[in-house]
């Protein structure tokens, strides 16, 4: 666990000679920046929820404190949810997935802000997308009506393929109808199909194996933070037996695997600043809707396509929205 607490904030501040620290420091405002990934790792989304945060007036070091607690897993979390609430933050941010529900069921008093890829409904994080109902509110990257069209530019990606090998993690809030959509998809555009749910690397491994050995043709990975964990299996499993891999996030796409089509994760982080905000001028969580995704990218790594011997359509090429060389 990593905590960059109140202390060391406030010591560079002063070294650096932070011009109206003094002013400002009766409304420093404390933020809980609570995820199950590291800091390098979850940097890339921190870093436009920083610039959206700037952009409102709150700058780290002068009128706001950042506490990174990086907890690893669900257990680790659980451990250090007492000095969490003992930091006394005026907003928690639940940044990934596997944080949300230890969060929600420790009940801290202070607002929360999460960032779920299931159906927060479902998830029982709110009462209802547009009006919350409870002391938290935030970003849903569940999109299920984005499963078909995935499976449509798998389709385009291949058009001879035959079997389509789905991956997900069963107890995610979204999963049943996930796999229900993906099913439709995929025997509408001719996949005989097969789901494997995983969690742990070997389980990964093991899935993986069956599905070579069932002879599928390309890997459908599901939305979700456990999946995240393994991005990179996925991608040198793709490597090593030429069989694509396919998801829904960028960040599949740029550790290795072969295409993602998704919601611009980065984009809604920033959007998360504004809720942020609003929370920290005296909103009610309560009372402030549920975010979906607006804007969807398309990534192709044709540095993977190359090495597995993977032609890539020119017209997919032409409506990718970034292609990895």
């Amino acid at each position: 666990m990593i905590n960059l607490g109140r202390r060391a904030l406030f010591v560079a501040a002063a070294s650096a000679g932070v011009p109206g620290w003094a002013a400002t420091a009766a409304a420093v405002k404390r933020i809980a920046w609570v995820s199950h990934e590291s800091a390098a790792s979850a940097a890339p989304f921190y870093v436009p929820f920083r610039d959206g945060m700037r952009t409102h007036g709150w700058i780290e070091g002068t009128n706001l404190v950042v506490d990174w607690w990086v907890a690893g897993s669900p257990q680790r979390l659980l451990q250090v949810l007492p000095e969490i609430g003992a930091s006394r933050p005026d907003l928690v941010v639940a940044a990934s997935g596997l944080v949300v529900r230890p969060l929600i069921d420790a009940q801290l008093p202070e607002p929360m802000l999460f960032v779920l890829s299931g159906d927060a409904v479902l998830a029982k994080a709110v009462d209802s997308l547009s009006r919350p109902g409870v002391n938290r509110t935030g970003i849903s990257f569940f999109s299920i009506e984005l499963m078909a069209k995935r499976i449509e530019l798998i389709r385009t990606l291949l058009p001879r393929a035959r079997k389509l090998a789905i991956f997900g993690w069963p107890p995610h809030s979204g999963e049943p109808v996930e796999l229900e959509a993906a099913r439709a998809a995929a025997t509408q555009l001719g996949f005989a199909h097969r789901y494997f749910g995983i969690d742990s690397a070997p389980q990964v491994d093991a899935a993986l194996e069956q599905a070579t050995q069932w002879q599928a043709d390309a890997v459908l990975v599901f939305a979700g933070a456990v999946q995240s964990v393994h991005a990179e299996r996925f991608a040198a499993f793709s490597l090593r037996r030429r069989m694509p891999t396919i998801s829904a996030w960028s960040f599949f796409a740029d550790v290795g695997n072969v295409m993602t089509y998704g919601p611009d994760r980065s984009e809604m982080y920033g959007r998360l600043a504004v809720m942020a905000h609003r929370i920290l001028q005296g909103a009610r969580p309560a009372e402030i809707p549920v975010e979906l995704p607006t804007r969807f990218e398309l990534v192709i790594n044709m540095k993977t396509a190359r090495a597995i011997g993977l032609d890539v359509p020119r017209a997919l090429l032409l409506r990718a929205d970034r292609v990895i060389a």
